[in-house]
Parts: structure tokens; C-alpha cells; sequence
């Protein structure tokens, strides 16, 4: 399970009853690793956005495609499962920080200066003849790949059976860190994170 990641803003994940929801879209924030998705089907009084840091997810087969599936949102024993098309797309909205000292403080504290907006389809193209093979179709974590602006980016940074696991391979693969964990070190080094007020007007897609 992803550890406690804290952001700019207090979160709390998003409880639903065991079931199969279809989704209508869904984003992630880099800032504290979270999902936020636009789901159908909700029980009575239940919100239609489910949001969550503890997110597996997993290709559908062909098979079911096939059989006319399109990407759903799982519940079971409560642990979510996004089954997503290969094409399926979300919006990856990626924060920009800089250690500024607090203007009534003067203490150092993580700023978000700019929010970068594009989308994130972790299993287009031909990732399934890859290595991993078949275990595109089985739940894991995922880290999405380094950021760029512009276009789609396309795979994943890092995967694992584990939230850490994940981390590790982005890790070994970039060299460095992936945003979330590197937003969590800032907050933890330096007890604030929050946006500055012009973070908002500077969106690109």
C-alpha cells in the first residue's frame, strides 16, 4: 500500500461498496498521488467522484473488449482496481516546486509555482509484446512516466505487486525520484506545501 503522502491540501480517500463502476474520466495530481475519477453507478447518497491513493491497476483483455467492456473502476474487499482500455487516457496534471522562504515567517517551505496540465495512457502502443507480457492484465502499481509537456505520455515510469516496488524501479530507471516522492521529501523537510497565487493562471495542456 502507498505510505501516507501529504500535500497542500488535507485528503481523504473516497469510500465505496464493493462493486463495478464504469469511468468516465480520471486524472492524477503529482503533488500527493492521488486519483480522482469520474465514476457511474454509485449507490444512493454515495458522490459520483471516487478519489484514491491506493489505486492498482490493470489492462482489460482482449476478450473483453471485445465483449463490448470499457474502462471500470473495481471494488473488492475494498481496494480499488482501475481496468482501463488500451487507449485510455488519463489527465495528469503535474506540479511545479520551488523552496521559497514564507514572506511572515521567513521560514523555507515547498511552493507550488506552476501547474502543468497533459494526459497519461499507460498501456498504448504495443506494451503488451513487451517484457511483462501478460501481467499488463493482472493489478499492479504504477508510476507514471517522467513528465513532459504536450502530447500523451505513453507507458509507465516504474510498476510493481507494491506501491514502493513501483517507486524502485522508476528509481533505477531515471535515476532519481518520481515527483510524488519527491513533493513528499519537501513537505516533510520543510512542513508546508502550497501553492503560490499566480500557480493557478499557468495551466498548459
Amino acid at each position: 500500500m502507498p505510505p501516507n503522502r501529504s500535500g497542500n491540501a488535507s485528503f481523504t480517500p473516497t469510500r465505496l461498496s464493493d462493486g463495478k463502476y464504469p469511468v468516465q474520466q480520471a486524472t492524477y495530481d503529482d503533488v500527493n498521488g492521488v486519483y480522482t475519477l469520474m465514476v457511474l453507478n454509485t449507490p444512493a447518497g454515495s458522490p459520483p467522484v471516487f478519489r484514491s491513493r491506493d489505486l492498482q491497476m490493470a489492462r482489460l483483455t482482449e476478450e473483453q473488449v471485445a465483449a463490448g467492456e470499457n474502462t471500470y473502476l473495481s471494488i473488492d474487499d475494498n481496494q480499488p482496481v482501475m481496468y482501463l482500455t488500451e487507449d485510455f487516457r488519463i489527465e495528469y496534471v503535474h506540479n511545479v516546486t520551488e523552496n521559497r522562504p514564507n514572506p511572515q515567517t521567513g521560514q523555507q517551505e515547498t511552493v507550488i509555482v506552476r501547474q502543468q496540465s497533459s494526459f497519461w495512457a499507460p498501456f498504448a502502443g504495443a506494451l503488451a509484446g513487451q517484457a511483462i507480457g501478460s501481467m499488463l492484465f493482472r493489478p499492479q502499481y504504477y508510476v507514471p512516466p517522467v513528465y513532459q509537456p504536450g502530447g500523451v505520455l505513453t507507458g509507465y515510469g516504474g510498476y510493481g505487486n507494491s506501491y514502493s516496488q513501483a517507486v524502485n524501479r522508476y528509481e533505477t530507471r531515471y535515476k532519481s525520484p518520481p515527483p510524488v516522492v519527491k513533493n513528499t521529501r519537501s513537505f516533510r523537510t520543510t512542513g508546508s506545501l502550497r501553492k503560490s497565487p499566480a500557480a493557478n493562471q499557468a495551466t498548459t495542456r
